[in-house]
């Protein structure tokens, strides 16, 4: 069974499973963001997913975390989508997911890996671009949510 098909919740090989890669994360955010509403996604349309396995220093500094798995995402990048002219010459936004906090938060709860990163993606997005909880929790309940 690939690690493909576990992401997918397509049973699970307790025995030969292995805790999800940089990579299989990276795949994950990707699919879950593209399963969410148009109006949010269009918020920052050229999202790029970086996944690594903790924030590094900086970021901790910044963040005044206490410890390195008090963290799942960060949203870095622009403000509210630009003209497509003055896009060609900015980087791309980037939502950082942080691999070991995100695992270990699975790990002590009963979501899903994939409704975790959804939460964290929404929340990452929606905190950056303003939008209030009640938005959030509107797209998080959303039932077949790249349709709304």
């Amino acid at each position: 069974m690939s690690k493909r098909d576990l992401l997918q919740g397509k049973g699970i090989d307790w025995e030969t499973a292995t805790a999800p890669s940089l990579e299989d994360i990276e795949a994950l955010a990707a699919r879950v963001f593209r399963e969410l509403p148009s109006r949010f996604r269009l918020c920052c349309e050229n999202v790029v997913f970086w996944v690594t396995d903790f924030p590094d220093e900086e970021t901790m500094a910044t963040m005044e975390l206490e410890s390195e798995y008090d963290l799942l995402g960060l949203y870095y990048g622009g403000g509210v989508p630009s003209p497509p002219a003055l896009r060609e010459s900015v980087l791309p936004d980037k939502v950082f997911l942080y691999r070991q906090p995100l695992l270990s938060y699975w790990a002590e709860h009963n979501d899903s890996l994939g409704d975790l990163v959804r939460h964290v993606l929404i929340h990452e997005i929606g905190h950056h671009f303003g939008f209030s909880d009640e938005d959030m929790e509107l797209i998080e309940e959303s039932e077949s949510p790249a349709e709304k």
